[in-house]
């Protein structure tokens, strides 16, 4: 039993220090080559991680279709949930065509891989009553409570993403011209208009709580959206915030600071607008992703229908 032990010993270390090159060699390729934005990048090297670890002290070059079928039911069994199995295994499948054009593998056996399907998850969306509560519930007897309706209100009436606006620089934004620059998925940019009452918020915020802020750190920060060291404010941060006053006003756990990207389109959507504008906006790559905020707006079809139906 000894001498079988000392004998596999060599052969799992191999595997391990196999496995640390190609996560690192994967994500040098994800960086370099894909021009990938860090937050993609980490969520790959996140999946890698979890992949090697299901496959232990297997080889890459061994394993088969009727292998890799029981990564799902594994991720499954770790109570991932149906669409974070489905990101995992396509990011194995981007894995497995990295180890093709670096000639460690000479089938793709990932390529055969089924992913779940999904149904369509309709999103969660604010009334404009419940919008209006949150956007006021910053107090002054709240530290940085400036800062934090800015970031209120920025997010609903931007519909950027949460990693869009962490990343939001002094330049990006223009009071003056009423547009905001904001830095989507791949560093693509896209230009959102924004109204009057974020205006005056990010303005009050510019001109009394920023520059204490930024007077914090040594060297001057080019970062909109401040820490109270002085520091860019991390997304998870405002997430953080996002729940503590949504709990304020009584709106529902379930909140998130997608719910007021969520909320911005719908009720574009409800105002009239144009679904191709709201994608625009968005920053969406396909009008197949904003359709889904028809499904939410019941108000706008059932106007439609009242007005154009010969029955209604």
């Amino acid at each position: 039993m000894k001498k079988l032990r000392k004998k596999l010993k060599p052969r799992r270390e191999s595997a391990e220090r196999d496995a640390a090159r190609w996560q690192a060699d994967f994500v040098d390729y994800l960086r370099s080559e894909c021009h990938l934005a860090k937050n993609t990048i980490a969520a790959y090297g996140r999946d890698m991680a979890k992949f090697f670890t299901w496959l232990g002290s297997r080889r890459l070059q061994q394993l088969r279709v009727s292998d890799l079928a029981g990564y799902p039911a594994w991720l499954t069994e770790q109570t991932l949930a149906p669409k974070s199995v489905t990101r995992h295994v396509a990011s194995l499948k981007v894995f497995f065509r990295f180890l093709q054009l670096e000639g460690a593998l000479t089938d793709n056996q990932a390529e055969l891989l089924g992913t779940p399907k999904l149904w369509q998850r309709v999103p969660e969306v604010l009334s404009e009553k419940q919008v209006n509560e949150l956007l006021a519930a910053p107090r002054k007897t709240d530290p940085w409570w400036l800062r934090d309706r800015a970031i209120l209100e920025l997010l609903y009436a931007t519909g950027a993403r949460v990693s869009e606006l962490a990343t939001l620089k002094c330049r990006d934004i223009h009071l003056q011209e009423r547009y905001v620059i904001c830095h989507g998925k791949g560093d693509k940019q896209r230009i959102v208009p924004f109204g009057e009452q974020a205006i005056v918020a990010v303005r009050r915020y510019l001109e009394e709580q920023r520059p204490r802020l930024a007077a914090r750190r040594e060297t001057a920060s080019e970062w909109l959206i401040l820490s109270p060291r002085g520091a860019p404010l991390r997304r998870e941060r405002i997430w953080e915030l996002i729940k503590k006053y949504a709990a304020r006003v009584g709106i529902p756990s379930e909140i998130s600071p997608h719910s007021l990207r969520h909320s911005f389109a719908t009720h574009l959507l409800a105002g009239g607008a144009d679904l191709r504008q709201v994608q625009e906006l968005l920053g969406h790559a396909s009008i197949a992703t904003t359709q889904i905020y028809t499904h939410v707006d019941h108000t706008r079809l059932k106007a439609v229908h009242e007005a154009f139906h010969p029955r209604a």
